[in-house]
């Protein structure tokens, strides 16, 4: 472990058998401790800290208040043809929604096309986790959650939408492109990382107390005012994606989720596709390298820049912190190690 400045040099093997031990602590069994201190890692190894380190000690607290239980397994409610529906019994959500990926990709291979949609589980964390589960087994995958309200209707100030994230998954070569995007700009987490390191968005990514587009995470936090993706078109697809959700697995939707001050027993729906059986499917790797090929001739805006799909960067991200270390907050390390 070597501090620098606000950060400390973490490697892999550190972090995850340090979230293997808490866990065990917090009474998860070795094995399903394992599972999830690997996802937990792995999730930050591809940079997305948001919702791998700088989410673990919030995971931990709501163990400890009894959101989610460690042991608990999904159940099956319904099952009909290709579709499942699953009770997650507040079991801890990357695990409820690895599980359900996995099926997902059983019911598939049999029939085409496999759908689980899941009650009553918690946040599935790095929703590109289940993506990538899916697509590097060859299949396609289409899954999302509800939340609860954290983002207010295109021309409303109050949040009556969650931002209800989305992953869409094909798998290509021996990697895949992965989508995983909240429907608001910038996911909680994300602005949460943005907060404590200190910086300013990107982009402007909600409106202040006062209704001013900002690009201040701290004021975006304060008003939960988040800025819906296309305006109208974001909020307008994140009210689809709860109706959906609640509907396919009479779960909660985001309203009654939000009666509760936490965010826990929510609706997630997980859909598989196997393309191994399409009339095209030999030549399905070279269509898509062709795609990918015109994309990257586009022309830059910055000519040091490039232009990538959706998950591009995930294995140089990856690579680069197996060889160098994971950089970690000071604070949230400091934070974990006196769970």
């Amino acid at each position: 472990m070597n501090k620098t400045y606000d950060t400390v040099i973490i490697d892999a093997e550190t972090m995850r058998s340090t979230f293997n031990r808490i866990l065990i602590e917090c009474g998860f069994s070795e094995l399903n401790a394992a599972k999830c201190a690997e996802i937990f890692t792995k999730n930050t190894l591809d940079g997305v800290f948001s919702h791998g380190v700088n989410r673990f000690a919030k995971f931990v607290n709501y163990v400890k208040a009894g959101y989610v239980v460690p042991e608990a397994v999904p159940s099956v409610r319904g099952r009909f043809g290709s579709v499942e529906q699953w009770d997650g019994n507040l079991g801890p959500g990357p695990l409820n929604a690895s599980r359900a990926t996995e099926r997902a990709i059983e019911i598939s291979a049999e029939y085409g096309m496999g759908m689980v949609a899941m009650a009553n589980t918690n946040h599935w964390m790095r929703g590109g986790t289940y993506g990538w589960q899916a697509a590097l087994k060859g299949f396609v995958f289409l899954g999302w959650t509800n939340t609860m309200a954290n983002m207010p209707a295109w021309g409303a100030t109050d949040p009556h939408l969650g931002n209800n994230p989305l992953v869409i998954a094909v798998p290509w070569n021996d990697t895949a492109i992965v989508l995983d995007f909240a429907m608001s700009q910038y996911s909680y987490g994300v602005l949460e990382s943005y907060k404590n390191a200190g910086r300013m968005l990107p982009f402007p990514g909600g409106f202040s107390s006062k209704g001013e587009l900002t690009d201040d995470p701290g004021k975006i936090l304060e008003s939960w005012r988040s800025l819906p993706i296309g305006y109208w078109k974001g909020s307008s697809l994140s009210l689809l994606l709860d109706i959906l959700a609640s509907i396919l697995s009479g779960g909660l939707s985001v309203h009654e989720i939000s009666k509760s001050k936490s965010e826990y027993s929510l609706s997630q729906v997980f859909i598989a596709l196997n393309i191994r059986g399409l009339t095209n499917f030999p030549a399905i790797n070279d269509a898509v390298g062709k795609i990918i090929a015109d994309l990257h001739r586009s022309i830059p805006v910055n000519e040091s820049a490039r232009v990538r799909y959706p998950g591009e960067d995930c294995s140089s991200i990856r690579h680069e912190h197996e060889r160098n270390g994971i950089p970690v907050s000071w604070k949230i390390w400091k934070e974990i190690e006196k769970l």
